[in-house]
């Protein structure tokens, strides 16, 4: 019993040792302190101020028309009814559009031909041609949709004031000129807002990535400057890499605690995100979640000889993981060999439960997959950190005792 209330105090002397070093390191380096305390706080207002305006508004397009009659005007009036579209310039020909549309001033073109209005009135389908486009797929789905819904819009009154005029009555011309009446309902997301559907995965992206790099930069330091050799106790040869690992895994938890609950908290308030599932269930989550990433930076970090080893490997990297991550791209779409890859990162597994939990109202037991996918990383992770800190501390031992001999 002595001996195991020895190792206990020795324990927990090296974790409060561990703890103390590690705050003293983070909040006396004004490198660290900007990636581990701010850089979450900062990205996370930078993205959502950018994306504060949610939909894409008012984007101008030019209308050909060649009909110049009052039937054509009326579908040109159309574009400006809705939000999505309004028409900022009338050129005279095709040639003047295309100028305007090369030259970025437009985003669409609306091409209206002469005998618009003849074949419209006189029972012929009439053809109008739609340029839109396609480079940047947020502008081409609003000025597509905005255009295709005018026209139908346009179509299907023109077939109703002709149903009207031969006699019949507005009950039948309204069935026949519009037999299906659709309800659009947008679940989990209800203004099409590109924040609300991006932000929570940038939001976990940004968690998993400034702690890699924060630990990584402490790491790299403790390994630089030769400091895990003092976190020996006084009067013991050997060191316990278990209550290194995790005294500087409770630093890091309870630093992104903090900045974790305003920004799931307070944040998403502020820039009305959904705000779904309970509180218990996102608390646990991110628990496994912050395990998890902050297992996997420990281990890491043990790669780093020097503190900017880990912005030169893991900076790059933030872009390719959200991809992975199933948000900017289908994951359907992804290769199998690619996005079994990136099952190795949290974050794969972090924004989908997040997701689902913030802003479908999943239940804990829902997400359950993926939590326990977030422990399997963790544990997996952990024990690769405590055989790299072992490793690092068993060569910084050998080599002080080699400068000493």
């Amino acid at each position: 019993m002595n001996r195991f209330t020895h190792q206990m105090r020795s324990y927990r002397q090296q974790l409060v040792s561990v703890m103390g070093n590690e705050f003293r390191a983070i909040f006396t380096d004004e490198g660290a302190m900007l990636i581990l305390v701010f850089a979450l706080l900062i990205y996370a207002t930078v993205y959502s101020l950018a994306y504060g305006a949610q939909v894409l508004r008012n984007v101008p397009i030019g209308v050909v028309d060649e009909s110049r009659t009052p039937t054509s005007r009326s579908l040109t009036d159309s574009f400006n009814a809705g939000p999505n579209t309004y028409v900022a310039y009338d050129p005279t020909n095709m040639e003047e559009a295309k100028e305007l549309f090369f030259q970025r001033k437009i985003y669409g073109i609306v091409y209206i031909p002469s005998d618009y209005e003849e074949k419209l009135l006189g029972g012929s389908q009439a053809n109008v041609a739609i340029y839109v486009d396609a480079s940047y797929f947020l502008m081409y789905r609003q000025v597509f949709q905005e255009i295709v819904t005018s026209i139908s819009a346009t179509g299907a009154m023109v077939e109703f004031q002709r149903l009207i005029a031969k006699g019949a009555n507005i009950p039948q011309a309204q069935a026949t000129s519009q037999p299906v009446i659709y309800q659009s309902h947008n679940l989990f997301n209800p203004y099409l807002g590109y924040g609300s559907f991006v932000m929570p995965a940038i939001i976990m992206v940004i968690i998993q990535q400034t702690l890699l790099i924060g630990i990584g930069m402490i790491g790299g330091t403790w390994r630089e400057y030769g400091l895990y050799r003092k976190l020996r106790p006084e009067g013991r040869r050997q060191m316990s890499t278990l209550p290194i690992v995790l005294g500087r895994s409770l630093v890091y938890g309870l630093i992104y605690a903090v900045t974790s609950t305003y920004i799931l908290g307070l944040h998403y308030k502020l820039f009305h995100y959904p705000d779904n599932g309970t509180t218990g269930a996102v608390v646990v989550f991110m628990a496994a979640y912050l395990a998890a990433c902050i297992a996997m930076g420990l281990a890491l970090s043990t790669l780093f000889r020097r503190r900017e080893n880990s912005l030169l490997l893991l900076l790059w990297t933030s872009i390719p993981i959200l991809m992975l991550s199933g948000v900017s791209f289908p994951r359907e779409g992804i290769p199998d060999w690619l996005y079994n890859f990136g099952q190795l990162f949290p974050s794969s597994h972090g924004v989908a439960g997040l997701i689902r939990i913030r802003s479908m109202g999943a239940t804990l037991g829902e997400v359950l997959p993926e939590v326990k996918m977030l422990i399997i990383l963790a544990v997996i992770y952990g024990g690769l950190a405590l055989i790299g800190t072992h490793l690092v501390i068993g060569r910084e031992m050998k080599e002080h005792g080699n400068l000493h001999e």
